[in-house]
């Protein structure tokens, strides 16, 4: 695969829901629930638009969807932002488009204002790659919450600051 043809975009369409339910499945990373809450928040946006505080950004190859971000600014802080989401497509994987939509996403972050960008994710071994990728993009592990998701399933928080001034 090659970066080079891609496409991005931000607009979110209303197909858009079963394309993210695909990405987020095929991975095998996450339950069914939290494939649903993937969908929701893509829903979510299609019913209220930009004033549900979800933003998105698609990665297209010859016209199919293979990776996306969702993030948002968090409510009542002054300049930071979580991303919620960022998965691609598992056959699309190790090809550095992971890396390409987070940066990518924080040039957006940046454009709205935004200063710091907070991450979370599992502690189960299954997750060490993710929380290997955190690290090589420059965020910091901030905290550990034991027993968080599951017993022995803590949850990791990282976050970069996207302004070295900050």
């Amino acid at each position: 695969m090659t970066l080079l043809n891609m496409a991005y975009r931000v607009e979110v369409c209303p197909d858009d829901e079963q394309k993210v339910a695909e990405i987020v499945k095929s991975t095998g990373f996450f339950s069914i629930d939290e494939v649903h809450i993937a969908c929701e928040l893509v829903n979510e946006y299609i019913t209220k638009g930009p004033s549900c505080g979800y933003h998105f950004l698609f990665a297209e190859q010859d016209n199919a969807m293979i990776g996306y971000t969702c993030f948002g600014p968090i409510p009542a802080t002054e300049c930071s932002f979580d991303l919620y989401w960022i998965a691609v497509l598992a056959e699309k994987r190790g090809h550095g488009l992971g890396r390409v939509l987070l940066g990518r996403t924080e040039e957006i972050v940046m454009s709205m204002g935004g200063r710091k960008l907070f991450a979370e994710t599992a502690g189960r071994e299954q997750y060490a790659p993710t929380r290997a990728f955190y690290q090589r993009c420059g965020y910091l592990e901030g905290a550990v919450l034991a027993d968080y998701y599951a017993p022995g399933d803590a949850k990791f928080i990282y976050s970069k600051d996207l302004h070295p001034a900050f």
